[in-house]
Formats: C-alpha cells, structure tokens, sequence
C-alpha cells in the first residue's frame, strides 16, 4: 500500500515563539492531513517535520485539525486565543 503524500498547504498555524508550526493540507484524492514542523532560528536549513503525522488521512481539514489538536500539545492553547481574538 502507497503512503499518502503531503498535497497543497490550507493552513499554516504557527506556535507563539515561530519555532514550530503545523501545516494542514489537501491531497490529490480531495483527503486532508496535518504535519507538524520544526525549525531552529541558528540554523538556514529551513523547516523540519516532526512526529511524522503527515501519513493520517482525514476527510475533512476539521477532522484533521482536531486530531492535531489532541497530538501536538501546543496547538490547542494558540487555536484558544485566535478565537478569543477573532471574539473581540
């Protein structure tokens, strides 16, 4: 069985301090999926993955962004405080 690759980026949710983010995508074959990535200021290298999510299919990006949210221990806190600012 082929692994799911990674397909075009629907959102980027980026952890406070910029060092990590989480990218949610869309696949060729319309399912969705998320990646966690790191990367370290010093270095140009550019961005790492990280926990290797990227292979869980989903239907919809909200199935995907929910299970980010029960894996990725930071990203619950940052989707708490956009929606509080997207209240006021």
């Amino acid at each position: 069985m082929s692994r799911p690759k990674p397909g075009r980026v629907t959102e980027s949710i980026n952890a406070p301090h910029g060092e990590l983010c989480v990218d949610l995508f869309v696949r060729e074959d319309g399912s969705t999926g998320f990646q966690e990535y790191r990367r370290d200021v010093e270095d140009a290298s550019g961005w790492f993955p990280v926990g290797f999510w990227s292979d869980r299919v989903f239907r919809t990006e909200a199935e995907a962004l929910s299970a980010a949210s029960d894996v990725i221990g930071w990203l619950p806190d940052v989707l708490k405080a956009e929606a509080a600012r997207r209240k006021d």
